[in-house]
């Protein structure tokens, strides 16, 4: 595989898959995930990930994160349009994004806080509750 991306899969059920992607595409209606601590090897399938079942896809720097970090509250200077998105769960993210468009099947948002987890976040835009420009 190369160039495998980590990545955290959220499910608009709750659940939390980790795992690596090589072919992420915001254009397809889905990816192949391969789990975490396994060493996909050529020809391995993964497992297909259907977009529209999830609430977000994280791109992290790490697998295990750091629970005790508490997201700074800013003021960030970051690329795009700040954005705040809410889901369904109640679960808010705030960071900016250079491509939102409601219309499209998501959007990537980098988060507000540069020293978290997340490198970077896909939205999908059918399965939040609200996206709001600030």
């Amino acid at each position: 595989m190369q160039n495998p991306a980590k990545v955290v899969v959220a499910y608009l059920d709750g659940r939390r898959l980790k795992g690596y992607t090589n072919d992420f595409s915001p254009a397809r209606d889905h990816f192949l995930l391969f789990p975490e601590g396994v060493e996909p090897k050529p020809g391995d399938p993964g497992t297909s990930v259907r977009i529209d079942e999830l609430k977000a896809l994280f791109f992290v720097k790490d697998f295990a994160g750091d629970p005790a970090h508490n997201d700074a509250s800013g003021p960030f200077q970051l690329p795009g349009k700040p954005i705040e998105v809410t889901f369904s769960d109640g679960e808010k993210l705030i960071g900016s994004s250079v491509a939102y468009n409601p219309k499209n099947l998501g959007f990537f948002m980098q988060p507000a806080d540069p020293d978290g987890n997340n490198e970077r976040i896909f939205i999908v835009n059918l399965n939040t509750k609200r996206a709001k420009v600030l």
